[in-house]
């Protein structure tokens, strides 16, 4: 019965949203920000939306954060603006500001019930340069979405159909996305406005003052985020995998790691600052953590990667995108990839030769990521440094620091 109840009041409401779209009127200052897919206030649109805060616009525009839950304000580092307004997903605010907003700024999907009106502009940031393959190029679907291959890329198609800009980190993002996704809008080949920090700090280091203005931003990063000052920090940071469901929303922490041999291996002069994918909320991440307490800081969808980077030495990832942000600021980067032939070869295929490209090791094994990563940063770069500059000029192309400048523009001259 009570479900019944919520079918019911779920399609009145979705009724008179649609007929808002059709009798109120747009107004372009509403300007609505969601990053993935409202459980957080992170990545590309948080960077837009600080900037414009930053920039006073916040006194006339009107500024909304969609997010499931309101007090997920903090993005590890500091709360959302308090000019900022906070809308739970999917209440009646939140259908009401979809009706009369100007300008909407998101790294994700949104529902195939939200209509986007004629009047509005749509900058969908979207999350990372593609390793794995996406949406119509996918050949078929494990995820805990339970739906063949044609309707999720049905969906894909309309839901890009919304989009008036996509945003593109490099040339090899504008060939691959809007095939992709059906998209057949404008490209912003800016680079993507969470690397803007990034962009800054690595410009700092070019001179000496720099440098020490970003020595002092990584310990003053670390002090937030609760790491320790005196010890080397290890970010790991893997993808998630889409056959690994808890249920129709939340994915399991997979990882063949063994912690124990980590911790025998680097726990008296390191640590390791686990960031888990947003999509993946059940407890076998944060287990960790108390399993190996002092060794193992966790780092849950709220926490901001882009801080996580300046406040590492290091990156453990797998087939994530984080590879192309972090690069960014020239440190080693280890391939952890337990699984690689059936993620490769069945769960999702590659964009590209990634054996070939991989600016570090790809190894299989602890053991082996323990002796490559104790070989040290001047054996590293010896071994991998025109790897990874080849990978940094081709990933990296739009990359220059003005990305959410950039944004900020097309909402202003509107």
């Amino acid at each position: 019965m009570k479900n019944k109840v919520k079918t019911v009041l779920k399609k009145v409401v979705l009724g008179a949203y649609a007929l808002g779209t059709k009798l109120l009127p747009v107004d372009d200052r509403i300007v609505i920000f969601e990053s993935s897919l409202g459980r957080n206030s992170t990545g590309s649109p948080r960077a837009v939306c600080d900037y414009m805060v930053k920039k006073g616009l916040d006194k006339y525009y009107k500024l909304y954060y969609i997010l499931d839950d309101k007090k997920n304000v903090n993005n590890g580092i500091r709360n959302l603006p308090k000019s900022v307004k906070r809308v739970r997903n999917s209440r009646i605010l939140y259908y009401y500001l979809f009706a009369r907003a100007g300008f909407i700024v998101s790294d994700t999907r949104f529902q195939n019930y939200m209509i986007k009106r004629k009047n509005c502009t749509y900058v969908q940031t979207w999350h990372g340069t593609p390793l794995k393959k996406l949406a119509l190029d996918m050949t078929s679907v494990n995820m805990s979405v339970s739906k063949d291959i044609e309707e999720y890329k049905r969906e894909f198609v309309e839901n890009s159909a919304t989009w008036d800009y996509l945003v593109s980190q490099n040339s090899f993002s504008s060939k691959v996305l809007p095939g992709a996704f059906g998209y057949k809008g404008e490209l912003l080949e800016i680079g993507y406005p969470r690397n803007d920090v990034l962009n800054k700090y690595a410009k700092n280091e070019l001179t000496e003052r720099g440098r020490e203005k970003n020595r002092i931003l990584k310990f003053k990063i670390r002090e937030k985020l609760g790491l320790p000052l005196d010890k080397k920090v290890m970010l790991y940071a893997p993808t998630w995998r889409d056959n690994a469901f808890v249920d129709a929303e939340n994915y399991k922490f997979i990882t063949q790691m063994d912690m124990d041999k980590m911790k025998a291996a680097f726990g008296s002069d390191a640590i390791m600052a686990l960031k888990y994918h947003y999509l993946v909320s059940d407890k076998a991440a944060s287990n960790l953590e108390a399993m190996h307490k002092g060794f193992i800081y966790t780092f849950n969808g709220n926490v901001d990667i882009s801080y996580l980077y300046i406040a590492a030495d290091i990156l453990i990832t797998d087939y994530s995108s984080v590879m192309f942000d972090y690069s960014l600021l020239k440190r080693p980067m280890f391939f952890y990839d337990f699984d690689l032939d059936s993620y490769r070869d069945e769960m999702r295929g590659f964009y590209f030769d990634f054996l070939k490209e991989a600016p570090g090791p790809v190894v299989k094994e602890t053991g082996e990521l323990i002796e490559e990563i104790k070989k040290g940063d001047k054996l590293y770069f010896e071994k991998y440094g025109k790897k990874y500059d080849a990978f940094c000029k081709k990933y990296h192309e739009y990359e220059n620091g003005r990305a959410s400048e950039k944004i900020v523009e097309i909402i202003c001259g509107k």
